[in-house]
Formats: C-alpha cells, sequence, structure tokens
C-alpha cells in the first residue's frame, strides 16, 4: 500500500492551519481567547482517552477509548479527479484517511459539499482480498456483506464512530514549495455513516501516525521516511504552520538536538521518547511518566495542546516552577482549568527551565512553559494526568521537529517558526 509523489523530487511541504486562527473553519469570534485556551486544554485531556487504549478498536468493546475530532491542527487537502477540496483534521495520534462521503446512509451535519466517489474518475473501491484491505486488519477492516468491497470502521469511546467503504483514490495536497502534489492510489476510508460528535466544521481526518494506513506510511520510500512541522506560538500574528516531507524535512545544522524515536509493535501509531528529567532553574525531576510504549514513556503529539505529566511529577514541577518566579502578581485562571498562573508585567521573570530527553537536553523559552489564556494572564502548560503523558504543542512552539523514521531518531531545532 503506497503512494508516491507527483513531479517531486520527494520534497514538498503544505501549510497547517490552527483549528483556533481567524484561518480556520472552527474559529469562533464570539469565545474569549481565555475560553479557547480553556477548550483546547480540555481538548487534550480528551486525547489521553484515545491513547491510553487501541487505537481502533470493535464497536462492542466496552473497553474502547477514543475522543473524536479533536485534532489542534488542519490541513487542505483535495480528493478525486478533478479535485474535491476537504478540510481535515491533521492528526499524529491517528492513521485512517477518512471523510465524509455521498450516499450518506447517517451522517453528522457537516457544513462544506459532501465527497461525491461518483464524481470522480479516480476513484476506486478496494477488495477484501487485496494486500490494503490484508493490512487494514487493525483498522476495523472487514468485508462488505456481498464480499466484495473492504470496509473499515472506527469507533470511539464518546459513542462516535465512522465507517464505509475503503477505496484507493487521488489525494492532492496543497504544496508551499511549488506545484500541488498529486498522490495516486491513496488509500483512504470513504465513510457513509459517520456520527457523534464531530464538529460539522470539518469534514475528516488526515491520519499521520505510524501506522500502515496513515498519510506518513504510504508516502513511504518517497518521502524516505522523513517528515517535520514548526509550530508558531499561539499569540503569534501568523496563523499558519509548516509540515515539511522528505527531503524538506530534514533538520540539520547549528542547534539540532536528536533523541531516539521508541516505536511499540502494539501501538504502532503513536511516537514515544524516553524523558529522563526536567529541570526548573537548579531544581532536577526525574521523570518516570506513564505510558503504554514500553520502554518510552511519554508520547510527543502535535495534536495535544498541553504537556501531560503524572500527578506527582506536576506537583514538584509546578511547585519549583512557583518557587523559582519572580516578579509579577499570582492569580487564578479565569476559566478554572489552570492550577498556576500570572499577571505578567515587566518583573516577572521565569526560571530556565530544560526538558532532558535520552540523548538531548531542550531548553524551553517561556512560550514553551507558560500559554497565555487572555489579555492578562499567562498560565503554566503542563497539567496532571496519570493515565497516559504526552508531550504536547505548546512545549514543541518555535522548535522544527524532525521525524526520521528509518533512523528511528527525533530532532528538535530552536527556530522562529514565523519565518519558515
Amino acid at each position: 500500500m503506497s503512494a508516491f509523489v507527483d513531479a517531486q523530487s520527494g520534497g514538498f511541504s503544505i501549510n497547517l492551519v490552527h483549528r483556533d486562527s481567524e484561518s480556520s473553519p472552527f474559529y469562533n469570534p464570539k469565545e474569549t481567547p481565555a475560553r479557547r485556551v480553556g477548550n483546547a486544554g480540555r481538548r487534550s485531556i480528551g486525547r489521553v482517552h484515545r491513547f491510553s487504549s487501541r487505537s481502533i478498536s470493535d464497536p462492542s468493546d466496552p473497553d474502547a477509548q477514543l475522543t473524536a475530532n479533536n485534532g489542534e491542527y488542519l490541513v487542505n487537502i483535495s480528493l478525486g479527479t478533478p479535485p474535491f477540496p476537504i478540510v481535515a483534521i491533521a492528526d499524529t495520534g491517528s492513521d485512517i484517511i477518512w471523510t465524509q462521503c455521498k450516499p450518506c446512509t447517517d451522517c453528522y451535519k457537516q457544513d462544506a459539499p459532501l465527497f461525491d466517489p461518483k464524481s470522480s474518475s479516480s476513484y476506486r473501491t478496494v477488495s477484501c482480498s487485496s494486500n490494503a484491505c490484508n493490512s487494514l486488519q487493525s483498522e476495523g477492516s472487514s468485508c462488505s456483506s456481498d464480499g466484495s468491497v473492504c470496509e473499515y470502521q472506527v469507533s470511539y469511546g464518546d459513542q462516535s464512530h465512522t465507517q464505509g467503504d475503503v477505496a484507493a483514490e487521488t489525494l492532492t495536497l496543497e504544496s508551499k514549495t511549488g506545484n500541488p502534489v498529486a498522490l495516486p492510489k491513496t488509500v483512504i476510508g470513504c465513510g457513509h455513516d459517520n456520527a457523534g460528535t464531530f464538529s460539522p466544521k470539518g469534514s475528516g481526518i488526515v491520519g499521520l501516525g505510524g501506522g500502515p494506513a496513515s498519510l506518513v506510511s504510504q508516502l513511504g520510500s518517497s518521502i524516505g521516511g522523513k517528515f517535520s512541522y514548526c509550530m508558531v506560538p499561539y499569540a503569534a500574528a501568523k496563523p499558519t504552520s509548516l509540515m515539511n516531507f522528505g527531503t524538506n524535512a530534514v533538520v540539520s545544522g547549528n542547534g539540532v538536538l536528536s533523541t531516539p524515536l521508541i516505536s511499540d509493535p502494539s501501538q504502532p501509531t503513536f511516537y514515544f521518547l524516553q524523558l529522563e528529567a526536567v529541570s526548573v532553574g537548579s531544581k532536577k525531576i526525574a521523570f518516570q511518566g506513564s505510558s503504554i510504549g514500553g520502554s518510552g514513556n511519554i508520547i510527543i503529539d502535535s495534536g495535544t495542546t498541553l504537556t501531560l505529566v503524572p500527578t506527582d511529577f506536576f506537583s514538584q514541577l509546578s511547585d519549583a516552577v512557583e518557587t523559582q518566579v519572580t516578579g509579577g502578581t499570582k492569580t487564578s485562571d479565569p476559566e478554572g482549568f489552570f492550577s498556576l498562573c500570572y499577571v505578567p508585567d515587566s518583573s516577572l521573570k521565569l526560571p530556565p527551565v530544560t526538558a532532558h530527553f535520552k540523548g538531548a537536553d531542550v531548553v524551553l523559552t517561556s512560550d514553551n512553559i507558560f500559554i497565555q489564556v487572555n489579555d492578562k494572564v499567562v498560565c503554566l502548560a503542563f497539567y496532571a494526568n496519570d493515565q497516559l503523558s504526552i508531550y504536547g504543542n505548546v512545549a514543541q512552539q518555535n522548535f522544527l521537529i524532525g521525524y526520521d523514521l528509518p533512523k528511528q531518531t527525533l530532532s528538535f531545532k530552536p527556530t522562529d517558526c514565523t519565518n519558515t
């Protein structure tokens, strides 16, 4: 199962749009900044339920815990011939690429038109005997009642679900480095039955995880197993971030730090790291983590806002930060979600914080440690959670984050992402 990069040398870049920016269809001008940040924090907690159990499950399984439609970044893609535009959630925490399709026997309300496979000359359903269908067994693949078409089914712990036909279709990405990138015969899910808590503003999901159905895996050797992204801070005027593939994704030069990317065969979707400790000033706090990833103890995820850590570690971290902060005025979160907040002024000085990954001491800036919830309040962008540890996207902002899957390494390079 593979796609290829048409008329490219294996290197291209696309825009990622944060779901709360004015460039996003999810943007709600009636929400205050505090409400947006609070909602993003709550979505971070929701993703734990997704990550702490099997990524794909049978709907009859009572232990299935997944949360639908909660990614933080969007990508503009097109499906079919002629290209049909779709706004999808870019999700490093899932694999399958899917969208709502006509005819819809039971679909959630979607503001944008539905994709009609009959209008595309390149659309082909996948047979049950195909390699593509066999490789999707972990994605809940099965056969249609007449045995002719491979089907998928994804069920979520909040009772949301998507199911439909597995198909091969041309997927087109709006490259920022040249002509649109056409990916013929990309395996997708064409959802005819989708319901639950999905937002009407979105049209589906583009999975960027490590499983065989993800966009990254399907691109495979054409991008050399490499992708990277650079996320602008939430408060930046520029609303978009870049995601790079292939030769464009190589992270090199001064300041690059690399750490092992740890795979878990039982959870191939997720990208695990080994976080050994976090230093706040001169105080170094050992990190044990809580994970399902074998030797990895924390997941790195572009779709989770906050960094989630065990309660005991969070208490030590929060106390160390509070003890070493000078200036400013301690206050409460106006949304009641965060536990350590300040009204910043010219006297506020935050302690240096370093994340000690195996082989990589990543020095964080104030934008990685605190998140601005409104014009007057900033709050610690970490949250206590004993189910699973996740290194969130606030901690990743203004770093070029590079994934090299063949070498099993993840690289950090301090970068002004507004200039990428």
